[in-house]
């Protein structure tokens, strides 16, 4: 066979290691042949082959002393050859019990390995592992052969052919995870980790290394049938993303990612979702199926998200915007409360706003948003009131601050309204201007000013027949008069 071959090439049978004998045995056989034959030796000089005789020897009637000598002589040649069948007869008795012990296979392999002769230590612990068939030790050691010869596909094998034996001890298999996990760490694969422990079952394991355990995502809502409308919250364990989709398809990494509810309307929905952590293990896949039967007046739509904002922007209802009411002071929307009729612009600082539709006096479900504006700028509505309140009394349109004009008590007062992007120029504090009576009823007049939010330059404000906002500068204005 070829050097370090453990296969025949024609066959395909395992090469069995023939153990070497004793050297003692060996030694004690070889002095006692020596002995046997240094006294056949000395015996063979008298013996004579047969027509032969020495000068002045007579020979007895009927053959006298020879035929003696050649009894004597076949004597010894067969205790020889009986010697020699006992001494083969016991080293193949030797050597069929230590084929056959499993004792002596570890131990020879144990030497083989000291000796770096890992090929030979295999051979071994195979043959001993023939003899005691799925021993969780020999199994361990031939593992680590195969290691030093940095044969990890073998080494892995093992390590798994461990964990699926009913023989293996709790501290055992504990020590086959722990080895086929550092297997799997140093390769960046913590996929095969995750899986592996959640396939073990075992409480013990999972709570050891549940750092690389990824938990599939939770769902808000048991799956079942509803009579109206849904907010299905998804949630996970750890940093990581969520992927889910709705048509009972799988989820993939270009599915859906989840970031805020699920709202299930009418009609019948498959969800599937799973959790990717970040480093890249993914979770199983988690199926929930919903019936929803809604009878209910649905929520609007609204444009804009609950959230924080730097910049004016207008929330709107989309869709079909009739029977729809909105409050600003958080109570739900009644006939009372204020119609939606066009795009709200956000207030500055924080605002919550509700929306309802109310159809023949049955108020749907409402839709909230909260949002926060906060502009990155230092002049103030109160200060945009101020300008306007002394562009007037500049012009002698008003006498004094509180806006009188004359002795009758009436005024006009100044009020911001909201801050708005006209015209894609600016951001802009609105001011609307009031004519009050001295009892106090109020009517606008129509004059509304744009000042500048971050210059404090301005303007008045103009509307066409169309409804487009114009500016229109007051300052250099009255500067040329």
């Amino acid at each position: 066979m070829a050097e370090g071959s453990l296969y025949c090439e024609h066959c395909g049978e395992d090469i069995h290691i023939v153990p070497d004998f004793d050297p003692e045995l060996e030694r004690d056989m070889e002095q006692t042949i020596n002995g046997i034959l240094e006294e056949l030796h000395e015996e063979m000089p008298g013996v004579r082959e047969e027509g032969t005789q020495e000068a002045g020897e007579e020979l007895t009637e009927g053959g006298g002393e020879k035929p003696v000598r050649r009894k004597r002589h076949w004597i010894k040649v067969l205790l020889v050859f009986l010697f020699f069948l006992l001494v083969t007869v016991s080293g193949m008795a030797w050597y069929i019990h230590n084929y056959n012990s499993e004792e002596y296979q570890s131990n020879r392999a144990a030497q083989y390995m000291e000796q770096g002769k890992y090929d030979e230590a295999i051979a071994c612990y195979n043959r001993a592992l023939e003899l005691d068939a799925g021993n969780i030790e020999l199994i361990f050691n031939l593992a680590d052969v195969y290691l030093l010869k940095n044969n990890k596909v073998e080494y892995e094998y093992l390590l798994r052919e461990i964990i699926s034996s009913e023989k293996a001890t709790s501290e055992q298999l504990e020590g086959a995870y722990g080895k086929l996990i550092g297997i799997y760490r140093d390769r960046g694969d913590y996929q095969t980790i995750n899986d592996l422990l959640l396939a073990s079952e075992n409480d013990s394991l999972i709570a050891q290394y549940q750092n690389y355990i990824v938990k599939a995502p939770e769902f808000s809502i048991n799956e079942g049938y509803y009579t109206s409308i849904q907010p299905l919250k998804l949630s996970a364990d750890g940093s990581g993303k969520i992927y889910y989709t709705m048509d009972g398809s799988e989820p993939t990494e270009e599915s859906t990612q989840y970031t805020a509810p699920i709202i299930l309307e009418n009609g019948e929905y498959i969800i599937k979702a799973y959790f990717v952590n970040e480093r890249g293990t993914a979770s199983d896949v988690v199926t929930k199926e919903y019936n929803i039967d809604n009878n209910e007046i649905l929520p609007p739509e609204i444009s804009v998200l609950s959230g924080e904002y730097e910049f004016p922007i207008f929330i709107e209802v989309i869709g079909e915007e009739g029977d729809v009411y909105y409050t600003t002071d958080g109570s739900d929307p009644t006939y009372s409360s204020i119609p939606y009729t066009g795009p709200i612009p956000m207030p500055l600082g924080r605002s919550t706003f509700k929306f309802a539709r109310i159809v023949d006096g049955v108020t749907g479900t409402v839709a909230e948003r909260s949002y926060r504006l906060e502009m990155h700028t230092d002049y103030t509505p109160e200060e945009a009131v101020d300008s306007v309140i002394e562009y007037s009394l500049e012009t002698g349109k008003i006498y004094d601050w509180e806006g009188h004009f004359d002795e009758s008590g009436d005024s006009y007062q100044y009020e911001y309204q909201y801050v708005r992007n006209i015209s894609r120029v600016d951001d802009f504090y609105v001011i609307v201007e009031f004519y009050q009576t001295a009892d106090g009823n109020r009517t606008r007049t129509g004059n509304n000013f744009a000042v500048n939010a971050y210059t404090g330059q301005r303007f008045r404000l103009q509307r066409d027949d169309r409804g487009n906002l114009s500016l229109e500068e007051i300052d250099e204005k009255e500067d040329s008069q």
